[in-house]
């Protein structure tokens, strides 16, 4: 999905652009950057200062908007009306301005880009939405799922030249999750630390972004797929005594969804990797990784884990836990997982 995304952005340039457009969708970073690819491609430089309005929906109304995209471009062959966060247009949930919106959509003028920018997805089945997917584009920019981050990660690094190990990979994508914006200003900080031809790796991470490439729930979910019994202590002790940099409810929830999809691997046979991963919802650069607890840890142990999972998430938000620490719920878990 999101090598689709940015391949309708890079397809975009200045001699096909459509004279409306409709951006929205639960993924801010895909709809910013398309907006910035607009305003780069549609109107020239020395143009802009007459031909280019960048309008805020708190500030205007629907009719301010028919109103711009009405005008003729000064001494040029276009003009861009773009307008940011357009669900803040306080009369555009109004019908009749929604039928005056797809009124002029059905119809637009040809020397006029409009693009409408929204912050959040709006309803397709709203006949003024499927206008603009008739006569110009309505993108709805959804957000990633987390196994689609490792592929995006690897998509950017390779836009810029940039190698990274599958480990530095790991780090990034649990650190950061599926904040893409956050993902993209790593990796350009990361960039400009580099020295020429440098790899991103998990000793450039630790010391760029400021995750611990020893000590960190990837590599306690590794010491846990191996049963390595000393490791996954040392890192748990960590924890305990770093518990502002690892708070353990959101450990819990990495490795609860980690040992779901081990127990999901048992129950699905004879199957392609391509198929494993789609069906377990993981990226399958690191289905390996699946495998080998499934090797390790049969059903009967996996439910163990998963019920052991359940009682440390409940003793961290004070249920039936007294006064002890994060610190020791760790240590209980880890002996539960591996006894």
């Amino acid at each position: 999905m999101a090598n689709n995304y940015q391949q309708i952005i890079d397809k975009l340039d200045g001699k096909s652009l459509k004279p409306v457009y409709l951006l929205h969708g639960t993924e801010p970073f895909y709809v910013d950057q398309f907006v910035q690819k607009i305003l780069e491609i549609a109107i020239p430089d020395f143009e802009k200062g007459f031909n280019e309005y960048v309008l805020y929906g708190k500030d205007i109304t629907t009719g301010d908007i028919l109103n711009y995209a009405r005008k003729f471009p000064m001494m040029a062959e276009r003009q861009l009306v773009l307008i940011k966060e357009a669900h803040m247009i306080s009369d555009l949930s109004n019908k009749d301005n929604q039928t005056l919106i797809e009124n002029y959509v059905n119809n637009p003028l040809s020397s006029t880009i409009l693009v409408l920018s929204f912050g959040k997805a709006q309803d397709e089945r709203k006949s003024w939405v499927k206008a603009f997917a008739k006569h110009g584009q309505n993108l709805n920019f959804k957000k990633m799922y987390d196994y689609e981050i490792p592929d995006f990660i690897i998509s950017h690094c390779a836009s810029l030249n940039l190698k990274i190990s599958p480990k530095a990979v790991q780090l990034l994508s649990e650190h950061i999750g599926n904040n893409l914006q956050a993902i993209h200003n790593e990796i350009d900080k990361l960039k400009v630390n580099l020295k020429p031809d440098e790899a991103i790796d998990a000793t450039t991470i630790e010391k760029y972004v400021g995750i611990s490439k020893d000590y960190n729930v990837f590599e306690l979910q590794k010491a846990l797929t191996e049963k390595n019994v000393k490791k996954s202590f040392q890192i748990v002790k960590y924890f305990g005594d770093n518990t502002k940099d690892h708070p353990i409810t959101p450990n819990i929830i990495i490795l609860y969804n980690f040992f779901s999809k081990v127990l999901l691997l048992h129950g699905l046979k004879n199957q392609s990797d391509a198929d494993l991963a789609r069906n377990m919802g993981v990226n399958a650069y690191f289905l390996k990784d699946y495998k080998k607890a499934a090797s390790l840890y049969p059903i009967g142990q996996l439910m163990k884990v998963i019920h052991a999972l359940r009682i440390a998430d409940q003793k961290s938000k004070g249920v039936e836990s007294g006064s002890i620490s994060e610190g020791d719920i760790y240590k209980d878990l880890i002996f539960n997982i591996l006894n």
